[in-house]
């Protein structure tokens, strides 16, 4: 079932011309056929667009690889979003503790940006995590992901944390955002 989700949450978008974004998607259970795609992805946009060295596709590909080998599907859970032939986005939302899951691996693809993609992900993994009984989300992510953070705030997280590391070869600052339910 071809889902905008957009239009189910009554949304209006605006891309960079002014111009309405929609762009029809489905939301699937990732699976391991995605995993070398994911961390590709991952790693590709990074190294380009951060400037990330190679330490940064290592830990994607763990992350991945530990969620295919343990996850606990009652309380986990990963989400590709599809559109036409090809994957857009990810979006992983995992156990922390009893309490509290942890948003991961959210990713969208460039051409998929600002047409709603990303916001039918994150509604995907945040009534998840309700809908399985945590009383919050935390997620980790850089100040230089500027896109994210807007829409981190537009949805109800709070920037709990933030500070200057070396990492993946570069200078960033990293911040931790929660949200409770």
């Amino acid at each position: 079932m071809l889902v905008n989700f957009l239009q189910l949450a009554g949304l209006d978008w605006q891309g960079q011309g002014g111009q309405t974004c929609v762009m029809d998607f489905t939301l699937r259970p990732f699976d391991a056929a995605d995993a070398d795609w994911l961390v590709t992805q991952h790693a590709a946009h990074y190294t380009q667009v951060e400037g990330f060295d190679d330490s940064f596709r290592p830990l994607v590909d763990g992350i991945v690889q530990s969620f295919l080998q343990a996850h606990d599907p009652t309380a986990e859970a990963g989400w590709i979003a599809q559109g036409g032939d090809g994957r857009l986005g990810s979006i992983f939302c995992v156990r922390l503790d009893d309490k509290t899951a942890k948003l991961r691996l959210f990713y969208v693809v460039g051409t998929a940006r600002g047409t709603g993609v990303a916001q039918g992900l994150l509604d995907q993994c945040l009534g998840f995590a309700r809908s399985k009984g945590y009383a919050g989300l935390t997620l980790w992510t850089h100040e230089s992901h500027a896109a994210a953070g807007r829409i981190y705030k537009r949805n109800g997280f709070t920037r709990t944390d933030a500070k200057p590391v070396h990492s993946f070869g570069v200078d960033l600052v990293e911040e931790t955002w929660q949200i409770a339910f």
